[in-house]
């Protein structure tokens, strides 16, 4: 059976989004794949990080993971991106890194390759959804083939029942958010398999 190789990217704040990709990339290893951890880096001014205890702790423990770089994005068969939304768009650290791959796009590196994403927001109606729409249109842009959860799994009648992909509120990734992140990851690593296969 083919073994897919998934790069989990994420940016994280205070939190939500590291747990999410962390649950990501164990769904994903669970079901078969080499999975990549991987963190956009940090491009807020120190004075700002460090002005917010939780933000400033929230980058000191993800110290251990690698940043992201666009050779993680050439070595995956698949993408699974977490972010925050800011103003209803991911999080300016995910966009500098996503405007770092034009050389890989216009070498067709980043073409028919698996892309999924999920996010959060601060509120309920904070966003979520436009901004994992956003990341759906950049992979359009790519060529990636999108793999959106739909309702596919009854988790997605749990969780809020976002179909593009998870959202959940900033601090609130709980059991039902587990099962429905970890569903999206394994429907990744299946349509990725059939991808390379």
């Amino acid at each position: 059976m083919a073994k897919p190789k998934v790069a989990v990217i994420f940016y994280s704040t205070y939190g939500t989004n590291h747990q999410m990709a962390q649950e990501a990339a164990r769904a994903a290893e669970e079901a078969g794949a080499e999975v990549r951890l991987r963190r956009a880096a940090e491009t807020a001014p120190k004075a700002v990080v460090e002005g917010q205890e939780a933000w400033k702790k929230q980058l000191a423990a993800m110290q251990d993971i690698p940043e992201v770089t666009p050779d993680d994005m050439e070595w995956a068969d698949a993408y699974f991106f977490s972010t925050p939304t800011r103003y209803g768009a991911p999080a300016s650290q995910m966009r500098a890194f996503i405007d770092t791959l034009g050389p890989l796009w216009q070498a067709g590196k980043l073409a028919d390759k698996a892309a999924t994403a999920t996010s959060s927001a601060q509120n309920v109606h904070g966003g979520q959804e436009a901004t994992i729409l956003s990341l759906y249109t950049t992979f359009m842009h790519w060529g990636a083939i999108i793999v959106a959860p739909g309702y596919t799994d009854p988790v997605k009648f749990e969780d809020g029942g976002n179909p593009y992909g998870f959202s959940t509120q900033a601090g609130k990734f709980d059991d039902t958010g587990r099962k429905s992140v970890a569903h999206q990851a394994r429907r990744l690593v299946e349509k990725a398999r059939k991808l390379i296969a």
